[in-house]
């Protein structure tokens, strides 16, 4: 196992709704924002979830292939082995994180790397549940005490990929705000970045009278430093290891 970089202890736009349009919101490059505190969802605890599996061929595009799927039709519904240009399968290890700046002018972040999973009822009020090494279909989830809303200054929440294969172009991830009021907003990672190895999902950040949750989706080919950088954080990084499973 490859190592990571670990830490060393305007206003809110329309927005695109999804299938159901009463239980869902859809973030998108169109329309990136929403206010939390329009829907009376800045209070209570936001859940953040992140979940992932793997990308298989579609059946369009291995109809192409109608050749070799005439000779062997069963293969049309086989999933493809997922394979790293070593030819080896990849065993993909999406990991969640939050960077947290308070009004305080404190900054950390939580995240499986080095165990900093937080607090919920006490600074920084962000509090990982746990870590989801397989992609099951409870990913992972970080929880956001808004009660402290006034508390906090900031938040960026990442994805980044715990293991030495770039891969993001080979899953279909997203994350899933639940509000304690309102609909759900999702946001998918589904830009092609082939070689990165870490995105920036969203921020959440107070702007004038209001929470308001922006879609960033940015991808990056380096690991939370290079997020850091990007956004100003400011902290220092080394490198770190997860615990074996």
């Amino acid at each position: 196992m490859g190592f990571w970089d670990g830490l060393f202890p305007g206003r809110a736009a329309q927005f695109d709704s999804g299938s159901a349009a009463s239980n869902s919101i859809d973030l998108t490059k169109r329309r990136p924002t929403v206010s939390l505190s329009k829907q009376g969802a800045a209070t209570g605890n936001l859940r953040v979830n992140l979940s992932w599996r793997m990308r298989t061929s579609d059946i369009e595009g291995r109809s192409r292939q109608s050749g070799r799927l005439l000779r062997n039709p069963s293969k049309l519904f086989k999933p493809e082995v997922v394979q790293a240009h070593t030819q080896g399968v990849v065993n993909v290890d999406l990991d969640l994180g939050c960077m947290y700046e308070l009004a305080d002018g404190s900054k950390g972040v939580v995240q499986p790397l080095g165990s900093f999973f937080g607090s919920l009822n006490a600074p920084p009020y962000v509090n990982l549940s746990g870590d989801d090494r397989f992609g099951g279909s409870s990913g992972e989830t970080i929880f956001v005490n808004l009660d402290h809303r006034d508390e906090i200054k900031r938040l960026l929440f990442f994805v980044y990929i715990y293991d030495q294969t770039p891969a993001f172009d080979r899953t279909h991830a997203k994350v899933t705000l639940y509000p304690s009021n309102g609909p759900r907003i999702e946001i998918e990672l589904d830009e092609r970045a082939p070689q990165a190895r870490s995105c920036a999902v969203f921020t959440v950040e107070r702007i004038k009278d209001e929470l308001v949750v922006r879609r960033e989706v940015k991808f990056v080919y380096g690991f939370q430093a290079e997020l850091d950088r990007l956004y100003g954080w400011g902290l220092q990084w080394g490198r770190g290891y997860k615990t074996k499973a």
